[in-house]
C-alpha cells in the first residue's frame, strides 16, 4: 500500500503494519524449470521486493534466463554477515556499469552490490532516498531529506550526486517537496516533485537542474502529486500525477524537455510505466477514498506518434486474476512482459510473465510486495 498512501496516510500505514497477522519470513528458495532456457545478450533480471513498511522484509530475487530458474531471497545467502539484510522498504533497483544499486527508502541507504554476484560492496547513507539515475560515471538519487512523516512543514527535498568509483556523495541540490523519479536529458536533470507529506498542499512541479552547476534552474508546473518520470528517445518526458485520491484523478502528462512545455494530458491513470522499443507500457491501479475502491487499467502508448495504441497489455483472464498490479518490466529483446501482484501487501506476492502479445507464459511467487526490476546483461 506504500506507493499509494505514503503521501498522506503514513500514520494509517503504521497502524496497519503494527496489526499484521500473517507475517511471512521469506527464506532462500530455488524454483527450477520455470521457463525454457534462453540464450540472448541478457543473463537475467533482478527483482526487488519492497517489503511492508516497518517489517524489514525487503528482499532480492533473481531470474536466470540461461537456465529458466527463479532464485528467491538471494541477498541473505550471498551476504550472511550483513545485519538486518537489505533493510526496510526497497524503492528502486538499477544496474550501472558493473554495480547493482538498491535504494532502501526507510533504512535511509543505497546498497551497492556487484552486478553479477549481488555481493555487497558498500552502503551509502541517503536520508529517505527514493529513486536513481546515472550519467558519465555519476549516480543521482532523489531524497525527501527528512523523516517519514506527514508534516505540513516538511523540508524541501534534494538530489545527491554520487561518484560511482569512490561511492561517495559529492554534491547536493535542493529541489521541490518530496521528490520522486528523476531523468536526465542532455545536460539537464529533471525531478518529479510530489509534496506528498504536505497533503493537501501538494507540490505540482518538475524541477530542472543544470548538471554543470548542479543548481536548480527552473520549475515546470504540471499537476499535483507527481510521481513517475520516464524519457523517450525524442526529447520528451512522460510524468504521472497521482491526483489527490478524492476528486482530482491520476493522469499522465507529456513534457517537451527542451522547452519545458506540457504538450499533452493523456487523461489516463498510470501507477507505473516503462518505455521499451518506442512503446510505453503502463498500468493504473487508482484508489479513491470517496468510494474506497481501486480501478485497474492497462495500455500502450506509441512514443513516436504520442498516441495510445492499445488499452490492454495482457489477456483479460489475467487482468482479473492480478489483484494489485505493482510492478512492470519489458524484456527489450524478446519483449516479454512482466507484471507483479502485491495482493494484500502483507502476503507473498506473485510475478507473472507474458509474451509480447500478452499471452501467459509463467507465474511464480516473489517476496513481500514485488515491485522493481532491472535486467542484467552478460
Amino acid at each position: 500500500m506504500k506507493k499509494l498512501n505514503i503521501c498522506f496516510f503514513v500514520f494509517v500505514l503504521t497502524f496497519l503494519v503494527s496489526c499484521r497477522t500473517d507475517d511471512i519470513i521469506v527464506r532462500p528458495e530455488v524454483e527450477e524449470g520455470l521457463a525454457q532456457p534462453e540464450n540472448t545478450a541478457i543473463k537475467g533480471f533482478y527483482l526487488l521486493n519492497e517489503g511492508n513498511m516497518g517489517s524489514n522484509k525487503c528482499t532480492l530475487d533473481f531470474f536466470d534466463y540461461t537456465t529458466g530458474t527463479y532464485h528467491r531471497n538471494i541477498y541473505a545467502d550471498i551476504n550472511p554477515n550483513v545485519v538486518k539484510e537489505l533493510g526496510d522498504v526497497g524503492n528502486d533497483i538499477q544496474i550501472y556499469g558493473n554495480k547493482l544499486y538498491a535504494v532502501i527508502n526507510v533504512s535511509n541507504k543505497i546498497e551497492v552490490m556487484d552486478a553479477k554476484t549481488a555481493k555487497r560492496i558498500k552502503s551509502i547513507t541517503v536520508e529517505n532516498c527514493r529513486y536513481m539515475t546515472f550519467k558519465d560515471g555519476k549516480a543521482y538519487a532523489s531524497s525527501y531529506a527528512g523523516p517519514v512523516s506527514l508534516d505540513p512543514n516538511a523540508p524541501l527535498g534534494k538530489v545527491v550526486e554520487i561518484d560511482t568509483a569512490s561511492l561517495t556523495v559529492q554534491r547536493e541540490v535542493v529541489v521541490g517537496y518530496q521528490p520522486e523519479e528523476i531523468q536526465i536529458v542532455g545536460n539537464q536533470l529533471f525531478v518529479a516533485n510530489s509534496g506528498g507529506y504536505k497533503f493537501p498542499n501538494y507540490d505540482r512541479t518538475v524541477s530542472v537542474v543544470d548538471l554543470t552547476t548542479f543548481k536548480e534552474t527552473k520549475k515546470i508546473d504540471v499537476a499535483i502529486n507527481l510521481h513517475r518520470l520516464k524519457k523517450d528517445n525524442y526529447g520528451d518526458l512522460y510524468v504521472t500525477s497521482r491526483g489527490d485520491y478524492y476528486t482530482v484523478p491520476s493522469s499522465l502528462f507529456l513534457i517537451d524537455a527542451a522547452t519545458g512545455t506540457v504538450k499533452k494530458d493523456f487523461h489516463v491513470s498510470v501507477s507505473e510505466m516503462t518505455i521499451v522499443n518506442d512503446k510505453l507500457y503502463y498500468y493504473g491501479n487508482e484508489f479513491n477514498y470517496n468510494t474506497h475502491t481501486y480501478k485497474k487499467s492497462f495500455g500502450i502508448i506509441d512514443v513516436k506518434t504520442e498516441e495510445i495504441i492499445s488499452n490492454k497489455i495482457i489477456d483479460q483472464e489475467y487482468v482479473d486474476a492480478i489483484k494489485t498490479p505493482y510492478g512492470i518490466a519489458v524484456n527489450p529483446i524478446s519483449e516479454d512482459i512482466y507484471i507483479t501482484d502485491a495482493r494484500n501487501y502483507v502476503s507473498t506476492g506473485f510475478v507473472y510473465c507474458f509474451n509480447k502479445n500478452g499471452h501467459f507464459k509463467w507465474k511464480t511467487e516473489g517476496g513481500n510486495i514485488p515491485a522493481h526490476f532491472t535486467f542484467l546483461y552478460k
